[in-house]
């Protein structure tokens, strides 16, 4: 199958927390015998960032983010995909975009919507009737999102989705992995995410928090945007991490904690890709509360649940090194059995090959 993918970026992971979740599923629908071309802008310095080159699972065209001749050149050469998919969020053009590839639908080809961020699209669209997207969610194919559950597939519906199916985010275990600890990463508690609004209140009450009740103790942040943030003196900023250091970040500290931007919290049944990432380093995880969290790893035998900043204090306190070695080895264990993005790439296969058999059935 001949795949067109309109993303953010697959070669660079600044700014763009979907990075990882592209690339994973990229490699392993290429790995199955698929070709994906990539289309992504230049855009937000992601291109003076980028921490792969480019992959030989995928081609990568880059065209430009300020005007739109380059994206309309993307947008011919992707006709005739057997698959032409566009993402949520890639930041600029998204309008033009999400209207242009439904241009390209016929009897060979199907189009997706894939929501990378199904919490903040459906919360837009449900709060501004006039938003352009809205009427077009019911002439997709399909829309695909990387987490949200029936919640997420509900709201989906009652726009007049056609289909709605989440792919959840996974492991690729050739990206990450377990490895040696490093100095630079040693603290009782690392977290890592960018500073985006709705996720900051929650990171000062699950992180800073906890942070200030361990004076003695490092705590680890990563990410971009909070160098302009108060934080405890025992806070260490260690500014953004490239993907090529994650392993040693998630491997080091004592425990990695996941804080999930309140829309998807609220949502519940989204993973981050960094819960997936931490898991397949061996990290034992402190995770905040959401629901559906035991789909994907069991509290207390292969991660840890907190509700709010003081229970992560009480976490802490309790969890001694073994136990929190006993919980990451736990979590890899059922992440490499269950939960790899060569499940997902299965997973989806199938879903095509339904939505293909559904539409040929259905009358004209």
């Amino acid at each position: 199958m001949n795949i067109a993918f309109f993303g953010s970026s697959l070669v660079s992971a600044y700014w763009n927390g979907a990075a990882t979740y592209y690339r994973g599923m990229v490699r392993a629908l290429h790995e199955r015998g698929h070709h994906i071309t990539f289309y992504e802008p230049d855009a937000y310095e992601r291109q003076e960032h980028r921490d792969i080159p480019d992959p030989p699972w995928a081609q990568v065209v880059v065209y430009s983010g300020t005007d739109t001749t380059g994206v309309q050149r993307a947008l011919e050469a992707a006709r005739g995909a057997d698959l032409v998919i566009k993402a949520s969020g890639v930041g600029v053009f998204d309008e033009l975009l999400e209207a242009a590839v439904l241009e390209m639908q016929g009897p060979a080809t199907l189009v997706a919507f894939w929501d990378v961020d199904a919490p903040a699209t459906l919360d837009r669209v449900e709060n501004d009737t006039n938003d352009p997207f809205r009427e077009l969610i019911p002439r997709y194919d399909l829309i695909l999102t990387y987490g949200g559950g029936d919640p997420v597939i509900n709201a989906y519906q009652a726009l007049g989705a056609r289909y709605c199916i989440p792919i959840y985010n996974a492991l690729d275990p050739s990206t990450h992995h377990p490895v040696a600890t490093q100095i630079r990463y040693e603290s009782e508690l690392a977290f890592l995410g960018n500073r985006l609004p709705d996720r900051e209140a929650r990171v000062e009450e699950f992180f800073f928090e906890p942070a200030a009740a361990f004076p003695q103790q490092q705590f680890l942040l990563g990410g971009n945007g909070w160098e302009h943030k108060s934080m405890p003196s025992n806070v260490y900023y260690a500014g953004h991490i490239y993907t090529g250091d994650h392993n040693a970040f998630n491997c080091t500290p004592r425990a990695v904690l996941n804080i999930s931007r309140e829309s998807m919290a609220r949502y519940g049944f989204s993973p981050a890709t960094r819960v997936f990432e931490a898991a397949g380093a061996g990290a034992c995880i402190i995770t905040d509360y959401w629901q559906g969290i035991e789909v994907f790893l069991e509290p207390e035998r292969e991660i840890l649940v907190a509700h709010n900043g003081q229970e992560v204090v009480e976490t802490l306190r309790a969890l001694t090194p073994e136990r929190a070695r006993s919980i990451g080895e736990a979590a890899l264990r059922r992440i490499l059995a269950e939960h790899t993005y060569k499940h997902r790439a299965a997973q989806l296969e199938a879903v095509l090959g339904s939505s293909r058999s559904l539409m040929a059935s259905s009358p004209v």
